[in-house]
């Protein structure tokens, strides 16, 4: 197909197809005469791709290009490339509340408590303890007391993706499949977790407001 036809089938204008090939997010077409080029169903996957991360996942281009480097890099272990994806994809913190010490020791113990085999270096560790020192910092430090039961759903969410993306024998699907799974995948968890807690309130409170109006 022509790129009209390709701006047509992804929904993405001419100008930002040419600009992702100039960026190298997206490989040129095959050039058919000296002003034309000629694409295939491999750019339309790989646009709509980028569209997902970019206008589902929040992903900056830069971050763009990171993941898919990784995908495109099936030389590496499967484990090592699926590193690489989740480091680009996972945004550096710069916020530094009072209690970071306290509260990446906690971090750590957590990792080493539920034999997370996982890298010191790892961005998300420092995400994580950020976010536990500033509950200290508002005064809700008890948080702590339900996060082994968050890490124990995580697990299992975890497993979940992975199994999904297992149904691809592929290298380059798997770590794509696992990309765009742990991308658009925050967006499903947080909206499911969102529903979860209007279920959960009704269970609880509206069942605490009955019993109440009953005496």
């Amino acid at each position: 197909m022509r790129i009209g036809e390709l701006s047509r089938e992804t929904g993405v204008a001419i100008p930002t197809i040419k600009y992702y090939v100039r960026e190298g997010l997206l490989p040129a077409g095959r050039l058919t005469s000296p002003n034309q080029a000629s694409y295939d169903a491999g750019h339309v996957r790989r646009l709509r791709l980028i569209r997902g991360m970019i206008d589902v996942g929040g992903l900056s281009v830069s971050a763009v290009r990171d993941v898919l480097a990784a995908v495109d890099s099936p030389e590496e272990s499967v484990h090592n490339v699926l590193g690489a994806a989740q480091e680009a994809i996972t945004p550096r913190t710069t916020a530094a509340p009072e209690g970071m010490e306290e509260a990446r020791r906690t971090v750590a113990e957590l990792i080493r408590r539920r034999g997370w085999r996982v890298e010191p270096q790892n961005p998300s560790i420092e995400k994580l303890a950020v976010a536990l020192a500033t509950f200290r910092g508002i005064g809700h430090g008890d948080f702590e007391d339900v996060l082994d039961a968050y890490a124990e759903a995580c697990e299992r969410v975890a497993a979940a993706d992975l199994a999904w993306a297992g149904r691809n024998a592929e290298v380059d699907g798997l770590v794509e499949s696992v990309v765009v799974g742990t991308v658009l995948g925050d967006a499903v968890l947080s909206a499911l977790r969102r529903l979860a807690h209007v279920e959960a309130s009704a269970r609880r409170f509206e069942s605490l407001a009955e019993g109440a109006g009953g005496r």
